[in-house]
């Protein structure tokens, strides 16, 4: 029985030394989104203004919730050598999650690609960088 106890405690001992006190984000891609940074509060008829109505929409939990799909845009990629490499056709998908008075609760990103000059096409459409003043 001692020698039970004797593993177990070891075993134990282990296991805490395995804990980790860090704050990083396990996904850190994740851990913001501009998009929701920037309509949250926002209302759903502004946002549907500037960027096209939604596709459908339906109740969820006591929200509505509008998809939405815009931004279509077509961009030439270039070689590295300067020349033509071809075409690459953007657009983004999100879920727009109103409250009763049309004003967003959260905006949940769907269909998402490579920008022109990040990683997120959405982001750049629907949240882009306010322009430096000079």
């Amino acid at each position: 029985m001692n020698i039970r106890m004797i593993t177990a405690a070891g075993l134990l001992l282990a296991l805490a030394g395995c804990a980790s006190t860090t704050t990083t984000p396990i996904l850190p891609a994740l851990a913001s989104n501009p998009v929701q940074d920037r309509w949250e509060g926002q209302s759903a008829g502004r946002f549907f203004a500037s960027y096209g109505p939604p596709l459908s929409d339906r109740d969820e939990s006591g929200n509505r919730v509008y998809t939405w799909r815009g931004g279509y845009k077509t961009i030439t990629i270039a070689t590295k050598d300067g020349k033509k490499g071809g075409k690459r056709y953007l657009s983004c998908k999100a879920d727009i999650v109103t409250n009763q008075s049309y004003v967003i609760r959260s905006v949940r990103i769907l269909g998402d690609q490579p920008g022109t000059s990040g990683s997120s096409y959405c982001a750049e459409l629907l949240a882009p960088a306010p322009e430096k003043a000079s």
